[in-house]
């Protein structure tokens, strides 16, 4: 039986850049058979189902000890790497957004997605306060001892139509790649971001692996291998599919 450290080093080997890691989102123990069975060599929750599934909205509407008890249920299902989206911490403050982390490796979980808006608003954290925040999460973990992998995001292509993502909005993420590494993040996370000559040159300027999302419009996974990606998620998508196929069935049966 492989300890949460063994797990943790086989998420952390899974990043490679030019053989990016698929996480095909899973939102309860159910749906993380199903892709376990599919063949996933890692498993991850994305906050939207989590929240979907019980009845709540997203942006930390689902209780983090309702969040937590569902991920550990995960853990507990399968010997693949578990990593848990834990949004903004449910924190403001490094302190709380600490305890928080020390509970959510207690579940066993070996890797976290810890965005940088201002959950509920429009605002991104300004860059030193996010520092201080990814600093604490980071602290959690090397306190731990399990080498957890830490997932730096940022929303600025999510929060910003397509038609303006351009350059200068990329040097604004990669500016807050290089702070969010700087404070201990291993990976950095851009949901949003579908332009390939964009991914290509944000891949080509940070060290840490990159992780998209793969959003309607995003390029295939061989062509986000030769730009650089080192992950692909698929966020909320696994579940609306499941639920419109839900939907139509149930729809079929009353008719």
């Amino acid at each position: 039986m492989p300890t949460q450290s063994d797990k943790a080093a086989t998420f952390r080997a899974l990043h490679v850049k030019g053989d990016p890691l698929v996480l095909y989102n899973i939102w309860d123990p159910g749906s993380a058979d199903v892709v376990a069975q599919a063949g996933a060599k890692a498993l991850a929750t994305g906050s939207a189902p989590v929240a979907m599934a019980q009845g709540y909205p997203d942006g930390e509407g689902i209780p983090l000890e309702q969040s937590l008890a569902n991920v550990a249920r995960v853990v507990e299902r399968t010997d693949l790497p578990v990593s848990l989206d834990l949004e903004g911490g449910y924190s403001v403050d490094p302190e709380g957004i600490n305890d928080n982390a020390k509970r959510a490796l207690a579940t066993g979980v070996v890797g976290f997605n810890f965005e940088d808006q201002v959950v509920g608003t429009e605002d991104l954290y300004e860059i030193p306060v996010q520092i201080e925040r990814v600093a604490a999460m980071r602290a959690a973990i090397d306190d731990s001892g399990t080498n957890a992998f830490l997932n730096g995001r940022t929303d600025i292509f999510l929060k910003t139509p397509r038609d303006r993502h351009e350059r200068n909005m990329l040097r604004h993420a990669t500016e807050r790649a290089r702070a969010y590494m700087s404070a201990g993040a291993d990976g950095f996370f851009v949901p949003g971001l579908v332009d390939p000559a964009l991914i290509e040159t944000l891949c080509a300027s940070v060290t840490v692996p990159v992780n998209v999302i793969a959003l309607p419009g995003c390029p295939p996974k061989s062509q986000l291998r030769d730009l650089g990606v080192a992950r692909i998620s698929h966020g909320p998508f696994p579940y609306r599919n499941a639920m419109a196929t839900l939907s139509e069935a149930a729809r079929r049966a009353f008719a």
